[in-house]
């Protein structure tokens, strides 16, 4: 094993409190950070101010410092504790950016403290947008025409040239932060203030708007050996435009030809290498959808919101992976956690397909403009798995916890088909039910892409879900036609709604027609190799390969759902320290949770983890599975305590038949407590 053996002591800065466009993706993150340093007999000393993670327990790191993520804050903890190194990519750019400053101040080399993992100078070539471009013109990867601007003048003089629209962005910042699409000298003027506040260095960039092209983001890893993988490739349903922490984003790529994807990831392959990353990164791309013409959008050489993404989509724990790098271990010798067979140097291969949703704040700022760009606005996100991506969407909208369990918004019902053609011109938060309403209504594909630019491959798959809804409408309900709709994500009430008929009579006909969900596995591999680690999602397939034997009692924890307004990180927090409590008792803990941010969504929290929505329907189908011996909904936040009622009734209604005559003895209690 090649671990830098001078590393005794690890100083890892976190992310702090939970913000617009900083959600719980840096506490996953520096969790397993520290936690996989600690693995290697490495004392991990943390500084963070957010009381409310999982991060801050006394559990996660030797010793943790809640104090003021400042420059004098950080020095006097490193005096203090005399580290010999400090881990900067994990708690998100205000980390990266207070690292930096250390190093370029000359205090980390005063103090002999090392910086591991990415180095400083390739953050700098990374974040700084002068140096990024120089490189990029190095190994000759195309980036839109653009230049730098330090000042108001200069970015107007730039403009001027590239001629509007142009997108300003900031260096140094989080989540597009300062940054927008200008479309005249107004509106430039009131970006670029702002943009150059916010950066670091006082610097953005004036780049070449490309609005319209596809957005393509690459989570790659590398080591010091210059060892390269993709860890998984998402395409955003959005075009260029949207900030893609505010788009809906789809794993893998679904309408890229081979030689599109192989382009794109020699090229994510060859930018990391030349920027001498070590550790976790994402690249983002556009694309031209009419030709092989591409640009590099930016590279984020930290772990990002993205990276958290694709940890959950495939079961690759990049910030786990990511964490051992910095200690000096290549990927092929770092064992994979999820099959404990193969190593972190195979790709992840998925057989299924991965829809994330921003979670906005709109509903609790009803007066605030709902208008999306490159400036994210999302709180947090959701993800659903399913076999097709029609199923992964009904997933993630239903995840969202807006009140809608599919894709009909009711208050478009009462709007005009001019006021709905008007409406697919706005891109906003709702846009994706507008965009179904329109298809009711019969707009084309083809004419909603020419407004919208969204790909046709997106739009048909809407498109397959309208028909359904408008089949369980009309036609006579079959079996043929009910396994589709569950297929595609429908609900037993949506459909009941659709087809006049009620919950009673479609669950009636599914125990006749025996259709119910069985459980596949996220193991990284694509069933290649066995995986030692359960993490399922439904599916209305044939095998069910979430196998209930076990001779311990078992307890269902619900989780939080996405981080909003209002419930933010401590129900992850709670929910961690349940699952934990509850084994440490003896029992086997299964968590169901659809957040890809956090903790309690890792692979190796919970004996079980069912990556579902939080619907009465979708813990059902979980219980009458797995038959666990009671329920816990206090941790979860509302969003698990909503289901209280519903979880209630089950004991008489569903719970009882599911006893056995081997079992009389056993008393299912599924209640708020034991």
């Amino acid at each position: 094993m090649s671990k830098n053996p001078k590393i005794k002591k690890v100083v890892i800065i976190g992310s702090g409190p939970i913000i617009i466009g900083q959600a719980a993706e840096f506490d996953y993150a520096g969790t397993q950070a520290c936690r996989a340093i600690r693995e290697e007999g490495v004392e991990v000393v943390l500084i963070n101010s957010n009381p409310a993670t999982i991060m801050t327990d006394k559990q996660i790191a030797d010793k943790v410092y809640i104090e003021p993520l400042t420059v004098e804050t950080i020095k006097k903890v490193i005096i203090k504790e005399k580290p010999d190194s400090i881990l900067p990519t994990l708690g998100g750019q205000n980390a990266l950016n207070l690292a930096v400053e250390l190093e370029e101040s000359g205090f980390l080399k005063e103090h002999n403290v090392t910086m591991i993992g990415t180095s400083a100078d390739t953050i700098r070539m990374a974040e700084d947008r002068e140096l990024f471009k120089e490189a990029m013109e190095r190994i000759h990867q195309p980036c839109a025409e653009s230049e730098i601007a330090e000042d108001l003048d200069r970015a107007l003089q730039v403009a001027e040239r590239i001629g509007y629209p142009v997108v300003v962005r900031p260096a140094y910042t989080l989540g597009g932060s300062g940054g927008g699409i200008a479309y005249d000298r107004e509106h430039l003027l009131s970006i670029a203030s702002l943009g150059l506040h916010r950066s670091r260095v006082h610097q953005v960039l004036i780049e070449r708007c490309i609005s319209g092209w596809k957005e393509i983001e690459y989570e790659v890893m590398r080591d010091k050996n210059g060892n390269c993988i993709t860890v998984c490739n998402m395409e955003n349903f959005d075009p260029v435009g949207v900030h893609t922490g505010d788009s809906i984003v789809v794993a893998p790529c679904q309408t890229l030809a081979d030689k599109e994807t192989q382009m794109l990831r020699s090229a994510a392959l060859d930018i990391i290498t030349e920027l001498g990353v070590e550790g976790g990164c994402n690249v983002q791309f556009a694309l031209n959808p009419n030709s092989f013409e591409y640009c590099v959008i930016e590279v984020n050489p930290r772990v990002s919101r993205s990276s958290a993404l694709a940890s959950k989509a495939t079961g690759y724990p990049i910030a786990k992976v990511a964490s051992k790098i910095a200690l000096g271990y290549t990927l092929d010798e770092i064992p994979n956690a999820i099959t404990k067979k193969t190593y972190a140097c195979f790709e992840p291969t998925l057989d299924y397909c991965v829809v994330k949703i921003p979670k906005w704040p709109f509903d609790k700022f009803q007066n605030a403009k709902r208008l999306l760009g490159t400036q994210m606005k999302a709180t947090g996100e959701v993800m659903g798995i399913a076999p097709n991506f029609e199923g992964a969407l009904m997933k993630s909208v239903r995840c969202l916890e807006v009140n809608m369990m599919s894709l009909i918004d009711k208050n478009l019902k009462g709007l005009s088909d001019d006021a709905i053609g008007e409406r697919l011109h706005v891109v906003d938060d709702r846009r994706l039910f507008v965009l179904a309403e329109a298809l009711r209504r019969g707009f084309t594909a083809q004419e909603i892409h020419d407004i919208t630019k969204i790909d046709l491959w997106f739009l048909d798959k809407l498109v397959s879900i309208v028909n359904v809804e408008k089949a369980l409408a009309t036609e006579e309900l079959d079996r043929a036609l009910l396994l589709k709709a569950k297929d595609y994500g429908f609900l037993d009430e949506t459909v009941a709604e659709l087809s006049g008929k009620s919950v009673e009579e479609i669950r009636r006909l599914e125990d006749e027609w025996n259709i119910r969900p069985v459980y596949k596995m996220v193991d990284t591999c694509a069933a290649e190799f066995d995986a030692a680690t359960p993490y399922y999602y439904s599916s209305y397939g044939t095998e069910n390969e979430s196998v209930c034997q076990t001779d311990r009692k078992k307890v269902l924890v619900i989780g939080s759902g996405p981080i909003r307004i209002g419930q933010g990180i401590e129900f992850d927090f709670c929910s961690v320290h349940s699952v934990w409590a509850l084994r440490d008792l003896g029992y086997e803990t299964i968590i169901m949770n659809n957040n890809p941010e956090t903790v309690s969504t890792d692979f190796d929290i919970a004996d079980k983890l069912y990556f579902e929505p939080l619907t009465p329907e979708d813990v059902l189908h979980v219980v009458q599975l797995e038959k666990p011996d009671g329920a816990v909904v206090q941790f979860g936040g509302q969003t698990a305590i909503k289901l209280a009622g519903a979880i209630e009734k089950w004991e008489f209604r569903f719970w009882e038949p599911l006893l056995t005559a081997s079992t009389p003895q056993r008393t299912v209690n599924v209640s708020t407590r034991f």
